[in-house]
């Protein structure tokens, strides 16, 4: 089975913490939550 990885960059990880008053901002925060849930659902 195939898996797909992303490699993450380590400024994506204080992402949600971001001023989420700008679109692409917010787009990257809940994106990158949305990625970390799902890693740890498939453990």
């Amino acid at each position: 089975m195939n898996k797909t990885r992303i490699y993450l960059d380590n400024c994506c990880y204080n992402r949600p913490y971001d001023d989420r008053s700008f679109k692409a901002i917010s787009l990257e925060a809940e994106t990158k939550l949305y990625i970390q849930d799902n890693i740890w659902e498939e453990k």
